[in-house]
């Protein structure tokens, strides 16, 4: 009698699942410009999440994304720009989080004019810097980024009392809330708190009057004699102020951040982001250069 054995295998297997990335990618703010200056606009403000945690208003979030686990995700972080001395301010630099499934670019922010010939139409970017004065008519702001659109355009500048424009800011144009004044800032809490962030930069005005800068860390404008104007934020990507007179020097823009959300804990980052948890989540904020890898 032939046997017949039956022989059974157990074994278990580990399914690791893809990351649904939430993200905040904020580029530097572009820096004022000195000397008949203009404000600088906002970095590109690039959003990713669910609606509940875009607190400010501003239209519809961009879709997460979907990263592959065990794959390295670099973060780049922009610097802002410098501010001018009797010339243009200069851009800020972009903000990029890429992997091997992804890039997503966040525009540095417009520089602020500044110098002769003070009718110099506003530098585009991820929001546009300010435009200067001109005799008889205006100078346009600078134009944002269109696509996807990362903020918004810079306000022109005026002959009477020699205004200039205040920096386009992630959450509206400048000169939307009076003349020189810089484009507010977006908020969202996708940090796990609502922050306003990327404000433009203030112009000002020969005459006396000077533009703030917008909400979410805009620099504010000045005409005050061998003063620096007011500097964007660290890590909100806000434009600098504009200066008026040959002494003193447009105000630098703030930096950005890059911040990503997630139900996964990250394996391994490096660059020393700061770690924290809200709602069984993950949220790591990057303030300078480095990677994660989930």
């Amino acid at each position: 009698m032939t046997g017949v054995h039956q022989l059974l295998f157990s074994s278990s297997i580990s399914v690791v699942s893809a990351v649904t990335l939430k993200y905040l990618v904020i580029a530097g703010g572009g820096g004022g410009g000195g000397h008949g200056g203009s404000g600088g606009g906002a970095g590109g403000y690039r959003l990713a999440t669910t609606a509940s945690e875009l607190t400010g208003g501003g239209g519809s979030p961009e879709d997460m994304l979907t990263a592959v686990p065990g794959s390295t995700i670099t973060v780049t972080v922009g610097n802002g720009g410098s501010g001018g001395s009797n010339a243009d301010g200069t851009q800020g630099g972009n903000s990029i989080i890429s992997s091997s499934e992804f890039t997503i670019t966040s525009t540095g922010g417009g520089q602020g004019r500044g110098g002769s010939p003070y009718n110099k139409v506003g530098a585009p970017g991820g929001s546009g810097g300010g435009g200067q004065s001109t005799l008889g008519g205006s100078a346009a702001g600078g134009t944002r980024t269109a696509s996807p659109v990362q903020g918004f355009d810079g306000g022109s500048g005026v002959s009477s009392g020699y205004r200039t424009g205040g920096g386009g800011g992630a959450g509206e144009a400048g000169n939307s809330d009076g003349q020189m004044e810089g484009g507010d800032g977006l908020a969202s809490s996708i940090s796990g708190s609502s922050v306003t962030r990327g404000g433009g930069g203030g112009g000002q005005s020969q005459l006396g009057a000077n533009g703030s800068g917008g909400t979410g860390g805009g620099g504010n404008g000045t005409n005050a004699n061998a003063t620096t104007a007011g500097v964007g934020t660290v890590n909100t990507g806000s434009g600098g102020g504009a200066q008026h007179h040959l002494a003193g020097g447009g105000g630098a823009g703030g930096s950005g951040v890059v911040i990503l959300r997630s139900t996964a804990q990250a394996a391994a980052t490096t660059g020393s982001p700061t770690e924290s948890t809200n709602g069984g989540e993950y949220i790591y904020v990057f303030t300078g250069n480095g990677s994660i890898t989930y």
